[in-house]
């Protein structure tokens, strides 16, 4: 989910590839983030040259992966630009403590949240086996069945199913759809197992989706945080490209939902966002969104919201939150407790 093509070199260095030419700018920062492993606030306080080396190459040809002087190859312009960046050895060490404490705030986060309940690998299928063919029917009354085992075999057998349960989103009863949103979910949990590159496809579709202004975003949100949530482990670092469809009325508060069922089991995911700047939502005009915020702050054991979220223990607004699938309705006011609770939780 980055801009630009991106690698890294055997010698450390961290490349990325503007094939327009137009770009460079946006391309160096990006280069320069992912080298310090997306420590942001690190990477604006290093000095080039004495904390990292730069390279760049012109006129390249990101088809034939050639550099073109003539900048032209068969008719066709190249004006591409790889950039490097190359972080000293002292620098590279620190970035690479960074890198070792986050895994710890992880692992202490996930002991402490009781541990993700994680799928075992899925059992390999015999390779000589009749694969059978999905079709949108057939999809559609597993999906609504619940009927994972299935559904995950026809995934292995056939490449569209995941398609085909992309297409369920737009069911026009909310009950159903967030039924489908979270088999959706553990579907892709167990796929993940053996090919995780097939729902990382999914995701990127969904994404796609979402930002298309030309078609609507049912469900998509709710499916992509619904994924995140079942393997945290494997697709933990899409979360913080939930945030780009908050300023969406259609998609706000299905993307708090997907931020709160990912902080069910991995709240440091949602810790390292900036989730500050969801604070002045438990204000928000809608009573939903201020419930589903309360939900997120308090699984997130935020204590900088607990005097923002005392006033909400008088709200009796009564709204619906799908947990895992299944409508439960709430008042704001037992949410505002319930999330008082874990925010204060292990305090003397």
């Amino acid at each position: 989910m980055t801009e630009f093509p991106m690698g890294k070199c055997t010698c450390g260095a961290i490349y990325v590839c503007d094939a327009t030419g137009h770009n460079v700018g946006s391309a160096m920062v990006e280069c320069l983030v992912n080298a310090c492993n997306d420590e942001s606030d690190l990477a604006w306080e290093l000095v080039p040259e004495e904390d990292y080396l730069t390279g760049r190459l012109e006129d390249y040809d990101d088809v034939t992966h050639q550099i073109i002087p003539k900048r032209n190859l068969d008719g066709r312009a190249v004006r591409g630009v790889l950039f490097f960046v190359r972080l000293h050895k002292d620098m590279a060490e620190i970035v690479t403590r960074f890198e070792q404490n986050k895994q710890q705030e992880a692992t202490l986060a996930e002991q402490k949240a009781g541990g993700a309940s994680l799928p075992e690998i899925e059992p390999a299928r015999d390779p000589k086996r009749k694969k059978k063919r999905a079709s949108k029917t057939l999809v559609h009354e597993l999906a609504v069945q619940g009927d994972i085992q299935s559904l995950v075999d026809y995934c292995f057998d056939d490449k569209r199913t995941l398609r085909f349960m992309q297409r369920l989103l737009y069911e026009p009863d909310l009950n159903l759809r967030n039924k489908i949103i979270w088999n959706m979910g553990s579907v892709c949990a167990r796929v993940a197992t053996r090919e995780p590159g097939q729902v990382a496809d999914l995701l990127h579709r969904l994404f796609e989706a979402c930002s298309d202004s030309a078609s609507t975003s049912w469900g998509m949100v709710e499916a992509i945080g619904a994924i995140i949530a079942c393997r945290p482990d494997v697709y933990g670092a899409f979360t913080r490209h939930l945030y780009n469809f908050l300023h969406d009325p259609a998609t706000l508060a299905g993307v708090i939902w997907g931020l709160g069922e990912i902080a069910r089991s991995r709240p440091d995911l949602v810790r390292k966002t900036p989730f500050y700047s969801l604070l002045g939502l438990l204000n928000h005009d809608d009573a939903e969104v201020r419930g589903q915020m309360v939900r997120l702050l308090g699984r997130i054991q935020a204590k900088e919201a607990a005097f923002q979220i005392l006033p909400l223990q008088q709200d009796t607004t009564t709204i619906c939150i799908f947990e895992q699938g299944e409508p439960v309705e709430y008042t704001l006011a037992d949410l505002a407790t319930i999330a008082l609770e874990n925010i204060h939780k292990g305090e003397v």
